[in-house]
């Protein structure tokens, strides 16, 4: 018996008062220096309920800064051209009506219309894809981890830098980071959730870091290390069996930085 069809379920991404962003950030902050109000709708207000686009732009160009609803069908993307890509909250919708795209390599995942159906909120972990839960709760513990960093290299800041040296060196040469987690992000339609997980995970491991008083070199490595801890959650998936995918895997969760390196000879 043939297998049925996974059904496409399609989200946007909302501010966290619930208001739809503009689709095009650029756009909507010439307009507003200009004095104009960007239109726009609460999808909480409206849920479970059909919604007419306030002010529809020609099929389908970016000729408002709020020109259709943008709807994606791989939430690991969604993230990509909001104002402010965190927090936000993430809605299940419909697409009614007519609709189209750009007809370019996002048609698949990309969809406008003029009018939606409010079907339900959801996670909003689900916008850095399936594995948003775990990146998440990553991030939560960064301050506590970069604390905990930061106070492991001021009690032997000559051998933890060595030891994070060595590690760097080899994050470097292999691209775990810029090149291996980024096509697999890619390729997985999850870019922009890596994106702003590198961002988020950066931002809070700095914060902590400095607050525990330490110095910018060691600030900039232990940022490092928090970006590619939570790359390597989001990633995690797509991490083969093969000895080299496990080293990488292993860089990236920061395997060999708690114990210190040897003294070269």
């Amino acid at each position: 018996m043939a297998r049925s069809a996974r059904p496409v379920v399609h989200y946007m991404a909302t501010r966290p008062d619930g208001t739809v962003p503009p689709t095009t950030p650029h756009l909507a902050a010439y307009y507003s220096g200009l004095g104009e109000t960007i239109p726009t709708v609460n999808f909480a207000d409206h849920i479970g309920e059909s919604i007419d686009h306030p002010s529809p732009g020609e099929r389908w160009y970016t000729d408002k800064p709020f020109s259709y609803f943008h709807m994606y069908t791989r939430p690991g993307e969604i993230l990509e051209r909001l104002e402010e890509r965190w927090p936000v909250r993430l809605w299940e919708v419909e697409p009614l009506g007519e609709t189209g795209n750009w007809g370019n390599d996002f048609a698949p995942y990309w969809l406008m219309s003029h009018q939606v159906r409010v079907v339900r909120e959801v996670e909003a972990w689900r916008a850095f894809g399936h594995r948003g839960a775990q990146v998440l709760a990553a991030i939560a513990q960064l301050p506590d981890l970069a604390r905990q960093w930061a106070t492991e290299w001021a009690a032997d800041p000559k051998g933890t830098r060595r030891t994070y040296k060595a590690w760097e060196t080899r994050v470097d040469e292999t691209r775990a980071l810029t090149s291996w987690a980024f096509w697999r992000a890619r390729y997985s339609r999850r870019e922009a959730g890596l994106q702003t997980a590198n961002q988020l995970a950066g931002d809070a491991a700095a914060q902590a870091a400095t607050d525990a008083g330490a110095d910018p070199h060691a600030v900039a490595l232990i940022q490092l290390r928090a970006r590619c801890l939570v790359a390597g959650q989001l990633m995690f998936d797509r991490i083969r069996t093969g000895e080299y995918e496990q080293s990488i895997r292993g860089l990236l969760l920061g395997a060999g930085l708690d114990t210190p390196a040897p003294v070269p000879a």
